[in-house]
């Protein structure tokens, strides 16, 4: 990523570019499946570049999972936003855009969990707790919205089929795995004293 003669250099852009091309090696490769000179030449920066915006490779994990955790919540909350006050519409939108994730060619599973399951560091650990955290608020929200019961509990639940359908699909067969979570999830809404029909 030579800077053009006469150009000037601006670090939050060349910081943000090296994040979009490393996201997308480590997502594809794992984060153990590329050397840090191999991810330079592939994102094409010099290792003191890299190491000049991220410190580390760990550095650069960090920052991938947090840019990832965030954008994926931000575009389910927006699904859920964009499908009107009903929670059963809202969970379909889960699944719906789940299920989009799940038929892309790229799709690795989830980024936090396979880093964790890579990586048993604290940081990382941290970073997926963080993730799963947003998640949960989320489904805790429709879930309150549904006027269930325990709203945490159902939550906790939709978390589960929600993460469950992600490792389905990855190592098992991802073709009908969103609908599958939507109807387990309108069950347990339903059973939850959630709205019904």
């Amino acid at each position: 990523m030579p800077v053009p003669k006469g150009s000037t250099i601006d670090p939050e852009r060349t910081r943000a570019t090296i994040l979009e091309a490393a996201s997308a090696v480590l997502y594809e490769r794992g984060l153990d499946g590329v050397g840090v000179a191999e991810l330079c030449a592939r994102v094409g920066v010099s290792k003191e570049t890299l190491y000049r915006h991220f410190g580390t490779k760990d550095g650069l994990v960090a920052a991938m999972l947090e840019e990832r955790s965030e954008r994926i919540t931000h575009w389910l909350a927006r699904q859920v936003a964009e499908a009107g006050d009903d929670p059963r519409d809202q969970l379909t939108a889960v699944f719906g855009a789940l299920q989009q994730w799940y038929d892309d060619p790229v799709f690795r599973g989830c980024a936090m969990l396979n880093a964790a399951a890579q990586h048993h560091v604290q940081a990382v650990r941290d970073i997926t707790a963080r993730h799963l955290g947003r998640y949960l608020d989320l489904l805790t929200g429709i879930a309150g919205r549904a006027g269930a019961a325990d709203p945490r509990l159902l939550g906790r639940q939709l978390l589960m089929l929600v993460e469950g359908a992600t490792v389905v699909a990855a190592h098992h067969e991802a073709t009908g795995t969103g609908e599958d979570g939507r109807l387990a999830a309108l069950t347990l809404l339903a059973a939850a004293g959630g709205p019904r029909g």
